[in-house]
């Protein structure tokens, strides 16, 4: 009986905050814009209420969780009465904006009116109706949004007061890859396909929809040959002369024409060498990229190989394992090499179906993963229930039945490469990146080379075959 008066006051406590929110409210005045706490929380519940409903369902979509820097930079947009430009820092944020008649009706409404959208929404293509606007649905449940700040104003205009309401959301959507449309989410089972870091599935009271979230499960696992073992990161901590995920692999090798990182197990070559053991003499061929992501390139190649040998591939072209560093990229990239794969443009039948590998290790002296080139990775991608390292692989794929979402693989398993490459003008000495992973390689370009990739203009987007698509906002 008291579990069951809980949920129906719980039901109460909604209704009625819901009822009051359609009626004006009386904002902060320390902070023009800003919502009221009850008003937080009402806009933050019912922006997850409405992701956990999308049809066809969602397998990654994440659930939101409030920002106070957004929720300011809401505010002074809604404050300006959504006159001018957004405000900065715009590239990675998306927005959704609405200015209507005062008595119109609150957030509640306009959040209605924004996931109504999806009506006209058609799932399979990508494209709105006809005469139909869909792009403030599209934002709202874009799956890997995970941080949201709205505000709202009263204004006055020539047409009498009126109310402005805007809400920022971080990562942004509403991308397009050669005029194709980037989903906003995968379809599948709720929750199927949530990252290692949102493995965590949050449901309403109702038990319907799924959300990801951040796991509330402790660390299950133990670290060898006198490893330590982080509790608060659930990493371990390795000894020198040994890596790996539990510390289990032991460093070996030679560098012919560098020298050798203990601390990484890896070569750090001399300039115009490259390969596992800098063994490899470096040349500098200048093609088409595959997809261009702002200013990077990125190529993939048709044939498998293991990262070993996908890395020296990529170092023989002056390149390196692509690195993926924003949610944007890897959004974009997720969405061409799931229709690269419709495309079957494999050569190579003894490989693992559809995974790419890109330049990213783990590092035990350092307790992390960390791109080829030292440099610690801020933004990750794993899959659900990775890194896990199966088979004691300290390399990771993108892997395409995780909607090319990222796992921790044996070094040695045979995947497909890429390019990628930074685009960018400069002397021969200051090489061009391309980003590989037998699966994907990076490069500098030089202003000598006549078929170096030219500059992007500021603005565009991924495209697959060297066309730059032209990202939207809101």
């Amino acid at each position: 009986m008291e579990l069951l008066v809980l949920l129906l006051c719980n039901l109460l406590v909604w209704r009625v905050g819901e009822t009051r929110s359609d009626a004006p409210e009386k904002l902060s005045p320390l902070a023009p814009g800003a919502l009221s706490m009850k008003e937080t929380f009402l806009v933050l519940s019912l922006h997850n209420k409405l992701r956990s409903k999308v049809q066809p369902p969602a397998a990654n979509m994440q659930k939101l969780e409030w920002s106070e820097e957004l929720g300011q930079l809401a505010g002074a947009r809604a404050a300006s009465c959504l006159e001018g430009p957004t405000p900065p820092p715009a590239p990675q944020l998306g927005w959704n904006e609405a200015l209507l008649p005062v008595g119109t009706g609150g957030f509640v409404s306009v959040l209605e009116r924004w996931f109504a959208e999806g009506r006209g929404y058609n799932y399979g293509t990508g494209h709105c109706a006809s005469n139909a606007t869909c792009h403030h649905y599209t934002q709202l449940v874009w799956a890997t949004a995970g941080r949201l700040g709205c505000g709202r104003h009263r204004c006055l205009g020539p047409h009498g007061p009126s109310e402005a309401f805007a809400c920022a959301y971080n990562p942004g959507g509403n991308w397009e890859v050669a005029g194709m449309p980037v989903l906003p989410y995968k379809q599948g089972p709720w929750c199927s396909l949530c990252t290692a870091g949102l493995s965590g599935c949050f449901k309403s009271w109702d038990h319907g929809g799924g959300l990801c979230e951040v796991p509330r499960n402790p660390c299950r696992m133990s670290c060898r040959n006198s490893g330590r073992l982080d509790m608060s990161s659930c990493q371990c901590a390795c000894p020198p002369g040994y890596t790996g995920r539990y510390c289990q692999v032991r460093c070996s090798g030679q560098c012919l024409h560098g020298r050798f990182r203990k601390e990484e197990c890896s070569c750090l070559c001399d300039a115009g060498y490259g390969g596992a053991e800098c063994g490899t003499k470096i040349q500098f061929p200048f093609h088409a990229c595959d997809v261009r992501i702002d200013s990077d390139c990125f190529m993939v190649s048709p044939e498998a190989d293991t990262y070993y040998g996908a890395k020296i591939k990529c170092q023989e072209k002056g390149a390196m394992l692509a690195q993926i560093r924003t949610q944007k990229v890897q959004d974009i990239l997720a969405f061409y090499l799931s229709r690269l794969e419709m495309g079957n443009r494999v050569t190579d039948t003894d490989f693992e179906t559809g995974n790419f590998w890109i330049g990213l290790t783990y590092k035990t002296s350092k307790a992390s993963f960390r791109w080829d080139v030292g440099e610690p990775s801020s933004f990750t991608s794993f899959a659900f229930g990775q890194p896990d390292n199966q088979g004691f692989g300290n390399c990771v794929e993108m892997q395409a039945s995780a909607a090319f979402n990222w796992n921790d693989q044996r070094c040695k398993t045979r995947n497909r490469p890429g390019t990628h490459r930074p685009v960018a003008a400069g002397p021969l000495s200051q090489q061009p990146w391309e980003l590989a992973s037998a699966g994907c390689c990076a490069k500098p370009v030089a202003q000598e080379d006549p078929d170096a990739v030219p500059s992007l203009d500021h603005g565009s987007e991924g495209s697959p075959h060297g066309s730059p698509a032209q990202g939207m906002r809101d």
